[in-house]
């Protein structure tokens, strides 16, 4: 997925997605404050997208209502949205991946159907994502930072290295 960067963090039941605001078609910088990161039910579940707008608008379109339709489980909600992507023709085919979490899960949601809910509590996606978790893990490891303050710096640091990612960075936490 090359065009954006989406790193989440979760430690001590606090949970932050960071992504950037870049929107690259080919190789022209079409946005630069794009929010790819939003609220989902009721303000309690956070997700992140990258990859295609028009197809990663459509999976959290889709996404929030199995949110809807499982009055909130985050659980219960990406199995039966990770079966409808599997099996629908059209879901199939967009090219989009997604970072979803609250306080007690952090989840990647992948075209696979796959369903990764990371060990160390930190996921990334994106072009820039091999970059900013890295940079998330290290800080996890090494310091008391906030999951907010380790998703920022390593959004900064993603920023520096990956030309899809830029310094407009949008922050939401749990």
């Amino acid at each position: 997925m090359h065009g954006t960067t989406i790193v989440a963090v979760k430690r001590n039941g606090k949970i932050a997605i960071a992504g950037d605001g870049q929107v690259t078609l080919q190789d022209t910088i079409m946005k630069h404050t794009a929010r790819k990161v939003r609220r989902l039910y009721e303000d309690k579940v956070l997700v992140g997208f990258a990859g295609s707008v028009a197809d990663a608008q459509t999976l959290c379109d889709r996404f929030e209502a199995k949110l809807k339709e499982s009055h909130g489980n985050l659980k219960r909600a990406v199995i039966e949205f990770a079966k409808d992507w599997r099996s629908d023709r059209i879901l199939r085919r967009l090219e989009a991946m997604l970072i979803v979490g609250n306080q007690e899960y952090l989840l990647v949601l992948s075209g696979n159907s796959e369903v990764i809910e990371p060990d160390d509590g930190v996921a990334a996606i994106g072009s820039g994502g091999g970059y900013a978790v890295a940079a998330a893990r290290a800080l996890l490891r090494n310091t008391q930072l906030e999951p907010r303050e380790i998703v920022e710096q390593a959004m900064q640091i993603a920023a520096d290295i990956c030309v899809y990612t830029n310094q407009h960075i949008t922050i939401d936490e749990l």
